[in-house]
């Protein structure tokens, strides 16, 4: 008898069939994770194409949000037709939410991103303040939001 044609131990699977089926098993396994993989890309780009809708939705009313905040402050200003200063100011405030409405309304989720990060990477301090600053005023909101506790009136007695 050669080595090859030698059977595995009494009553197992001759190695080259164990080989084999070991073969067969890493396949499967790489073509499970290949269609996984690709699967997980179609999730992953519909989710994308989901989220940019939403963000386009946002976007304009937010914009249409600016723009009515605008029209306030426009508003707001008229009651100055007797200070012209005053008034140039209001004006200049509500030109320039205008502006930022239509800033809001024309670019895309991804010319945000992409100007935040240009800014970020300007101004790191900057953003590390300002990240600072909304962390605190964040953690000042929740806490005042807080549940209260009862103040126990005082009677006099102690026990």
């Amino acid at each position: 008898m050669t080595s090859s044609a030698s059977p595995g131990p009494v009553g197992g699977p001759k190695p080259a069939e164990t080989k084999a089926d070991l073969e067969d098993l890493r396949h499967d396994v790489e073509d499970t994770a290949s269609l996984a993989a690709e699967r997980s890309k179609g999730l992953a780009a519909a989710a994308r194409q989901q989220a940019l809708a939403y963000v386009d939705d946002r976007k304009g009313e937010a914009a249409r949000s600016v723009s009515d905040l605008a029209k306030s402050l426009r508003d707001s200003g008229k009651t100055f037709d007797d200070r012209p200063n005053i008034r140039a100011f209001f004006d200049s405030a509500a030109e320039g939410l205008d502006d930022l409405a239509g800033s809001i309304e024309r670019r895309s989720l991804d010319d945000f991103y992409r100007e935040a990060e240009a800014y970020a990477r300007r101004s790191p301090v900057t953003v590390a303040v300002g990240a600072f600053a909304a962390g605190f005023l964040l953690s000042r909101f929740v806490k005042a939001s807080g549940e209260v506790e009862p103040k126990r009136a005082y009677d006099g007695y102690r026990a």
